[in-house]
């Protein structure tokens, strides 16, 4: 992982996730310092249902942290000190650009060693094992997260890794969790980003016991069942209906398979989504981070029972914190990479194409920021994109560019009206009517639209070479002006709305979806 410095929306620099040096000290159990006013500025932490609830712990912990005066500095070293760290070393110079968004890889360790001997012994000396791999995306603004979930049974391209205990594990085709098995958490970073291409920052990593601790810390969390489930393989026994778990009962409901839904990963992954909405509103919106006794039990719980790249130090969580304070559950959305069934083997699945891929690319452009609004500005009434009338022209050279542009602005509201072509320009433009009043600002509207530096719309239409009526579904055309986007060689691209792609929006999972699954 790299050393980041400007986090809030600049990209950071660096290197290589880490995954294993681990701290030696455990810290003393101290109490967290009491009654601070306006203790609940941190609202940001990862936190996975299943064992990936320690995802969030990383980010909770975090966003916990920056609520710390100079007096507590001493408490939160205590902290540290609990935290298992690795360093998965060279990543290699071949990885994705880091853009300014925050990636955690979070995984869910099946280990048997130790305390979760009880989960399998039989299992002991074979080393970790998981079924559950997310990772985290959070927006360059630090305003929107993402949870993406990989099912453990996508037949995906391993790239070459080394195998933690020396030799190599060769390329090829195999099931994403196998990453993990077989080249440890360095291997697991590398799979997701070379099937993703999205740089990962760090990582977090948590076993069965850690994550009852966990929950038990909060108090236990709110979950639904559709109907009556007896599993004697995920320790569960609960009736239909609503029900407060913890311990035991928790780790079962996010690892039960068979029992609940379609006895498939796909269902298993939205309820451990839907678990995680719910633990991220408990930290959140709970009182914990109000209630010293409470949170001193959930930051102990979770420091001695995750696993953190070397790079994750209290430094970074507390400089990421600082950065995502403002989130809240509500922010939060979880999503699964669209599947479908491999061929050669109906027990796995492969991404479904171009779904999967046109996913990637959403969550890579995420790149919006914002500027704040100056002091003392005062805002126009915002236009939104269904207001907005657009021509598009065509002055790139590049052939059917006018067609391809008009449709992404028409997934993004805009009422397209005409495409054509003009004469060959070099430079990108937005115009608009000389003589229209909210010309500019509708214009605007679409120049916000676009990739890369922000360009100042023009006063002055154009004639176009060649003009045809867009074919749209838009049933009611609004009135405003009308503006004028022409393409030239220097086109920087329409800036992505959001991470989730229309096409998927029906799979996501939130604070508002139905618990009982």
């Amino acid at each position: 992982m790299s050393e980041y410095r400007d986090i809030a929306v600049r990209s950071r620099h660096g290197g290589t996730p880490a995954s294993g040096g681990r701290a030696d000290g455990r810290g003393s159990h101290q109490e967290p310092p009491g009654g601070r006013p306006g203790g609940r500025r941190s609202r940001k932490e990862p936190r996975r249902g299943k064992v990936t609830v320690m995802g969030w712990v990383s980010i909770a912990l975090t966003g916990v942290l920056t609520l710390g005066t100079l007096g507590a500095y001493g408490y939160y070293r205590s902290l540290d000190a609990n935290i298992n760290r690795e360093d998965v070393g060279d990543l290699g110079d071949n990885r994705p650009p880091e853009t300014g968004a925050l990636n955690v890889l979070l995984v869910g360790s099946d280990s048997r060693e130790g305390a979760n001997k009880r989960y399998g012994a039989k299992s002991q000396g074979l080393g970790e094992r998981t079924d559950t791999i997310m990772l985290l995306h959070i927006s360059p603004n630090r305003d929107k997260a993402t949870m993406i979930s990989f099912p453990r049974d996508s037949m995906v391209m391993v790239p070459t890794c080394d195998k933690p205990g020396g030799g190599v594990i060769p390329a090829g085709l195999r099931q994403i969790n196998a990453a993990f098995n077989d080249g440890g958490i360095k291997c697991t970073i590398r799979t997701i980003e070379s099937i993703t291409q999205l740089h990962v920052d760090h990582f977090v990593k948590v076993d069965f016991t850690g994550f009852k601790g966990i929950i038990d810390a909060l108090g236990g969390i709110e979950v639904c069942l559709p109907k009556a489930v007896n599993d004697p393989k995920a320790k569960l026994v609960l009736s239909a209906g609503k029900h407060v778990v913890s311990g035991e009962q928790a780790l079962g409901y996010v690892r039960t398979r068979y029992a609940l839904g379609d006895g498939s990963d796909l269902g298993r992954i939205q309820r451990q989504q839907v678990f995680l909405t719910k633990v991220m509103e408990k930290v959140t919106d709970g009182g914990l981070l109000t209630d010293p006794g409470k949170l001193n039990d959930f930051l102990q719980a979770a420091t001695k029972t995750v696993t953190v790249d070397t790079h994750l130090t209290l430094d970074r969580m507390l400089e990421i914190a600082n950065s995502v304070r403002g989130l809240s559950a509500k922010e939060l959305k979880g999503i699964t990479v669209p599947v479908e069934a491999y061929p050669a083997d109906k027990n796995r699945v492969q991404f479904k194409q171009p779904d999967a891929r046109n996913f990637f690319d959403s969550v890579r452009n995420d790149v919006e920021v914002t500027a704040s609004p100056k002091p003392g500005a005062s805002a126009g009434p915002k236009i939104e994109h269904d207001q907005v009338r657009v021509q598009v022209f065509n002055g790139s050279g590049e052939s059917g560019k006018a067609a391809q542009v008009a449709a992404e602005l028409a997934d993004q509201g805009f009422v397209v009206t005409h495409v054509g072509n003009v004469a060959a320009t070099a430079t990108t433009a937005i115009r608009y009517g000389k003589k229209d009043a909210q010309g500019a600002a509708y214009a605007d509207t679409v120049a916000a639209r676009l990739s890369k530096d922000k360009r100042t719309p023009t006063a002055g239409k154009i004639k176009p070479l060649t003009v045809e009526a867009y074919k749209s579904d838009v049933t009611k055309m609004p009135t405003g002006p009308v503006v004028q986007l022409v393409i030239g060689a220097d086109w920087p691209g329409v800036r992505v709305m959001s991470a989730i792609p229309s096409s998927l929006k029906d799979k996501v999972v939130d604070s508002s979806t139905n618990p009982c699954l």
